[in-house]
């Protein structure tokens, strides 16, 4: 005899309550220059995957790193204001 399963976890997976909070959107939205970089220091990696990364190719993934941790610096010192009361670091 085959036991009976139901499928109360696949329902409830996708139930409204499981929606993201405004704060969480919210942080989705102060990190996506951070994201945007990252992903365009992928896309410069990407590009050099099959051949052998020339000059220009070298400089494209120097800017998007500098670009990716530039925006990471820009989020932690915005991040970092916000939790100090009065802006005081």
């Amino acid at each position: 005899m085959n036991p009976i399963v139901t499928v109360q976890d696949a329902v409830t997976a996708f139930a409204d309550f499981m929606e993201p909070t405004n704060a969480e959107l919210d942080a989705i939205e102060q990190e996506m220059p951070v994201i945007q970089a990252d992903i365009d220091l992928l896309d410069a990696y990407i590009t050099t995957l099959d051949r052998i990364p020339s000059e220009l190719d070298n400089r494209r993934i120097r800017r998007a790193r500098r670009r990716a941790l530039a925006a990471r610096l820009a989020l932690l010192n915005r991040t970092d204001g916000a939790s100090m009361p009065g802006g005081a670091a």
